[in-house]
């Protein structure tokens, strides 16, 4: 029986036990073609292919510069055809039970520059002071202000910054208590900016809401009694959009991000940034090494006696 001949029963069986759709049988196909293709180039058949003939096809893909994700879906589809034929006895074996699938590389994460951070944050405090705005649009707008400041600040994630206390905004230390995962407290700096910015958005909640009383610095009317993830991200690409940034660029988990990778870029020791981040492992944090590896470089470029001095 042919490869192709193969193939098509695989598909059949995909359409009439599984209820594939259209699109998802002509991606099947796609992917079985490529693979036929390669088996005749080698000389082999689906039925007679092993172990290092799967592997072949592998490296084959990334030779023609696909992506791990791509190959990784390549090699299901490659690995439920070959199970398909040995479960109905068209093979003798599966020999991708020995093929493990390509490791994917963790994505960058996005990271807001300096300035985009900078003027970000100044949006932000000039929302906060219009003078035509209502009370109610410049206690969101304050809000928002501190939010991105303490943020920026902390590195805090967005689950434990929209749950701090009001204490947050009164104390007189240069740092946070934070109660992390797994109920672990750690400690986080608070910069001038963030401090100034949290007392003047709390003095305006007290000023507009004098009768509300709750332990949270940014109270709302959800089920948990303070501001939602959802609530901070859709006010945060509102003024993004003022300072000029795409929707896409940004988001609350993005300033995280830049906190830490500014860090890094300024000569802060990874250990130092696991700990402010609340990583267990630092593992989590070396997703940030790519900007350990242009600091080295730069180091190399600019301080090594031998070294020209250019990029």
């Amino acid at each position: 029986m042919s490869g192709q001949r193969h193939a098509s029963l695989f598909l059949d069986m995909l359409a009439a036990e599984r209820g594939a759709s259209k699109n998802t049988l002509d991606a099947y196909r796609r992917d079985l073609e490529d693979y036929l293709a390669y088996l005749g180039e080698a000389g082999s058949a689906p039925d007679a292919a092993d172990a290092a003939t799967v592997r072949g096809f592998l490296v084959s893909l990334e030779e023609r510069g696909l992506k791990a994700t791509s190959a990784a879906r390549r090699l299901s589809a490659v690995r439920q055809f070959h199970k398909f034929l040995y479960l109905e006895g068209y093979a003798t074996v599966d020999p991708t039970a020995a093929v493990s699938a390509p490791k994917r590389g963790r994505a960058l994460p996005k990271v807001l520059s300096v300035d985009q951070v900078d003027h970000l944050l100044q949006v932000a405090h000039e929302d906060a002071l219009r003078e035509k705005a209502s009370p109610a649009e410049r206690l969101r707008a304050a809000r928002m202000a501190c939010l991105l400041e303490l943020l920026y600040a902390t590195g805090l994630r967005v689950s434990e910054l929209i749950a701090l206390p009001r204490s947050a905004a009164k104390t007189r230390d240069r740092f946070l208590v934070v109660r992390g995962k797994g109920a672990k407290e750690r400690l986080v700096p608070l910069t001038d900016a963030a401090r100034e910015a949290a007392r003047a958005y709390l003095a305006l909640l007290e000023q507009q809401n004098k009768a509300a009383v709750g332990p949270w610095l940014f109270p709302a009317d959800s089920e948990s009694g303070h501001l939602t993830r959802q609530a901070f991200a859709r006010d945060l690409k509102t003024v993004a959009a003022g300072a000029g940034l795409r929707s896409d660029k940004i988001s609350p988990h993005v300033l995280r991000h830049a906190f830490a990778s500014h860090l890094l870029q300024n000569g802060a020791d990874l250990r130092v940034v696991q700990e402010l981040l609340g990583h267990s492992d630092i593992s989590t944090t070396q997703i940030y090494t790519h900007v350990l590896d242009e600091r080295l470089k730069s180091m190399v470029r600019d301080l090594h006696p031998l070294s020209s001095g250019e990029g």
